[in-house]
């Protein structure tokens, strides 16, 4: 049986600061993120499965990528944990502001990177993650592909 690629895009917006960056990134500041997922796999034969002639329904890798990528980082800002931006980040978080500490500095090739882990783990077994695309800008994205992390 053929194996198929599909893949399914999300937006979301998100701040973050790169500590220590000579830029003006190292700045407070936001993105419009586009993600996109693509999973490969063999579509199912079963006719009588209700989703019969599928790889994975788009509605169930919806809710895989939404609780574990979208809900969390959307409306959200990013700080590396591990530097002084931890004391602007409890501050933030003390005024009721959504703050996600990770362990990273939060590039576009970091999360990325994370983002893959978070949703490799949450996919069934049938199911491989090919790759995530995240566009940070009309212009500018990171890519993860599972061939290259092997």
């Amino acid at each position: 049986m053929s194996k198929i690629r599909i893949t399914k895009q999300f937006s979301f917006e998100t701040g973050h600061a790169l500590y220590g960056y000579d830029g003006k990134c190292k700045n407070v500041h936001g993105h419009s993120y586009k993600l996109s997922v693509t999973v490969i796999g063999t579509p199912i034969t079963d006719t009588n499965n209700v989703k019969y002639g599928m790889v994975i329904d788009f509605t169930d890798l919806k809710k895989i990528v939404k609780s574990e990528i979208v809900d969390k980082f959307d409306h959200a800002t990013v700080f590396n944990k591990n530097t002084p931006h931890i004391e602007l980040a409890r501050e933030l978080e003390s005024r009721d502001h959504n703050v996600i500490l990770v362990e990273y500095q939060p590039t576009s090739e970091n999360m990325v990177i994370d983002f893959a882990n978070k949703i490799k783990s949450q996919l069934p077994s049938q199911i491989k993650l090919f790759s995530l695309k995240l566009q940070e800008t009309d212009t500018s994205f990171a890519e993860w592909y599972a061939s290259d992390n092997t």
